[in-house]
C-alpha cells in the first residue's frame, strides 16, 4: 500500500510545472480506516466534513424512532459517521442479525472453497451422506453447494415448513437450476457442510478464519431449525466494511476476490437480484421471499444500484455501498409488520436517507 502511495505521490509531482504545488489525492482504498481489533476505539468523522445536509438528521432519527429503530450505524471509509442508539439500547447490546446472517455464511464458504475444503461444484450428498432428503437418489445427488447459495436446491416449497431440514421436511419439486425460491432449509445446512469439512467444524473455522481476523463480536445461536447470529451493531458493521474492502481487512486479503465478485453479482437469471446469499440492487428485476412471481425494476429504487446488502426478517439490514464508501446497519424490531428479506422499509429508509446523504 506504501508502494502505490508513492506512486501516486510521484505522478502528482511530474505532472505539476516548477510553479505548480502538488495536490495529493488519495483513492478511498488508501483512505479507508479499520478499527483495532479489540476495544472501543473507533474513529469517527464529522457529517458536515462529508458535506451532508446535517440539517435533516433530525428528521432521519424521527424516522429511525417511527419505525422502531434500536440501533443505527453509517460508516464512511470505516470511520464512524453516525451512530444512536434507541428504546434503552446501546453500543453494548447484541442483536439478532436474522437473515441478513446468511452473508455470514457465503463468506465462510468462499473460504473453506479457497483453503481446499471443498468445491461450488461439489454434491451435497457428498459432505451430509446418502438419505439428507427424501428425494431418490438421482435427485438428491443432482443438488450442488452452489444451489444452496443461490436458492436454487429445487426443493418443495409448497411444503408447510420450510425452515424444517429433517430428510422428510426435503422432496422434489424441480431440477436444481430450475426454479428460484427462498428456501431457509436448503441455506441452513450449509452449516452441517462447512461442519463435515472444516478440520475442527464450522464454528471453530469461523472463529478462526473470519470472526478473530477483523474483530467481530458476538455468537451463533440455535433458535429451532434456524442457527442465527448475534452481535452488537457495530460488529455487524464490521463485516460490512470488511465487504467494502471485497474482502481484505486493512491490509490482509481474506477471501479472493474471484469468489468474492461472484458472491456479490447475480448468481442466476431467475432472480437477477441475487447473489451467493447477497441481496443486489440496480438489476432489471427481483423476486422476494416467500413468493414465486418476478417484480420488474429495482429491488431499492431510492438507493443506489451498486448497493449490496445483508436482509434480515424484521428489518436487519446491512448495505454496503461501495460508490459512496458507506457502510449503514440499521438494528431493531419490525418498521411496519413483520416479513422476511426486503421490505418496503428499505425504499422509505433509503428515501430518508438521501436527505441526508444528498
Amino acid at each position: 500500500m506504501r508502494a502505490l502511495f508513492l506512486i501516486h505521490l510521484l505522478l502528482l509531482f511530474i505532472g505539476c510545472s516548477s510553479s505548480d504545488e502538488p495536490v495529493m489525492v488519495l483513492t478511498p482504498e488508501e483512505t479507508r480506516y479499520f478499527p483495532p481489533l479489540s476495544g472501543t476505539t473507533w474513529d469517527t468523522i464529522d457529517p458536515t466534513d462529508l458535506g451532508w445536509n446535517t440539517s435533516n438528521i433530525a428528521d432521519l432519527e424521527d424516522f429511525l424512532i417511527e419505525t422502531n429503530t434500536e440501533a443505527f450505524l453509517i460508516l464512511e471509509n470505516g470511520k464512524i459517521a453516525f451512530e444512536a442508539y434507541y428504546n434503552g439500547k446501546s453500543s453494548t447490546d447484541f442483536f439478532p442479525w436474522n437473515s441478513a446472517g446468511k452473508t455470514l455464511t457465503a463468506f465462510t464458504i468462499g473460504l473453506a472453497q479457497q483453503e481446499g475444503f471443498l468445491d461450488l461444484e461439489d454434491q451435497t450428498t457428498q459432505y451430509l451422506g446418502r438419505g439428507w432428503t427424501a428425494m431418490t437418489a438421482e435427485q438428491e445427488d443432482a443438488i450442488r453447494i452452489k444451489n444452496q447459495l443461490t436458492m436454487t436446491s429445487g426443493g418443495d416449497f409448497t411444503d408447510e415448513n420450510t425452515a424444517c431440514y429433517d430428510p422428510e421436511c426435503l422432496t422434489f419439486k424441480a431440477a436444481p437450476g430450475a426454479e428460484w425460491y427462498y428456501y431457509n432449509a436448503y441455506y441452513t445446512l450449509l452449516q452441517p457442510v462447512l461442519e463435515a469439512v472444516t478440520p475442527n467444524g464450522f464454528e471453530a473455522f469461523f472463529e478462526n478464519e473470519l470472526k478473530t481476523k477483523i474483530g467481530l463480536d458476538g455468537r451463533w445461536v440455535s433458535l429451532g431449525y434456524n442457527n442465527v447470529y448475534f452481535s452488537t451493531a457495530r460488529g455487524m458493521a464490521r463485516f460490512g466494511l470488511l465487504n467494502l474492502n471485497k474482502g481484505k481487512w486493512n491490509d490482509t486479503q481474506l477471501l479472493n476476490t474471484t469468489y468474492w465478485e461472484a458472491m456479490t453479482t447475480t448468481s442466476q437469471e431467475l432472480n437477477p437480484s441475487y447473489g451467493y446469499l447477497w441481496w443486489l440492487n440496480g438489476k432489471s428485476s427481483f423476486k422476494l421471499p416467500g413468493a414465486t412471481q418476478s417484480f420488474n425494476g429495482k429491488l431499492i429504487p431510492n438507493a443506489p444500484d451498486d448497493l449490496i446488502a445483508g436482509l434480515g426478517a424484521n428489518d436487519k439490514k446491512l448495505y454496503v455501498i461501495p460508490s459512496k464508501n458507506l457502510v449503514i446497519v440499521r438494528l431493531g424490531p419490525a418498521a411496519y409488520a413483520e416479513d422476511l428479506g426486503p421490505t418496503s422499509y428499505d425504499n422509505d429508509l433509503w428515501g430518508v436517507l438521501n436527505e441526508v446523504l444528498n
